[in-house]
């Protein structure tokens, strides 16, 4: 019964996915890398966790598990103690590369396979794919077994 507002900056004219999958039995890494791939291109967003309108890394991430019934923390530092620590060498398709604080900021990603990891890395370049050990990588963090 109350009236609440919301800034159009919130508002996308894209139509949602029609992929629902929100049982976290259902997720596999690969699904999870997946599901992250289609929004490469969309905008970065300090604080942000809105998938098309723009996340921060920590917002991207959280966001992307939260679709399949995964809860992170909005931290990237917060998400180096979220799942299972992974060593580098057994990485896979939707493990978290939570890269090393540079200049003030943590960072953290999806790894997709094929050293890579798709992330929101900042203003300029948005929701996009980078090598995966682009930077010093603090920890690998397995979310879905």
């Amino acid at each position: 019964g109350a009236t609440r507002y919301v800034s159009t900056s919130y508002l996308s004219s894209k139509k949602p996915s029609t992929s629902i999958s929100t049982s976290s039995s259902s997720a596999t890494g690969s699904s999870v890398a997946q599901y992250a791939l289609q929004f490469v291109g969309n905008p970065y967003k300090w604080g942000g966790t809105s998938l098309t309108n723009g996340a921060d890394c920590s917002g991207f991430t959280m966001s992307v598990y939260a679709h399949f019934g995964y809860s992170l923390p909005h931290s990237s530092t917060s998400q180096r103690s979220s799942g299972t620590a992974v060593s580098w060498s057994n990485k896979k398709a939707g493990d978290l590369i939570c890269y090393e604080v540079q200049n003030g900021s943590g960072h953290v990603g999806i790894y997709i396979g094929d050293n890579q990891v798709v992330h929101a890395g900042s203003e300029s370049t948005g929701i996009h794919i980078s090598k995966a050990d682009y930077r010093a990588v603090n920890c690998v963090r397995r979310i879905v077994k």
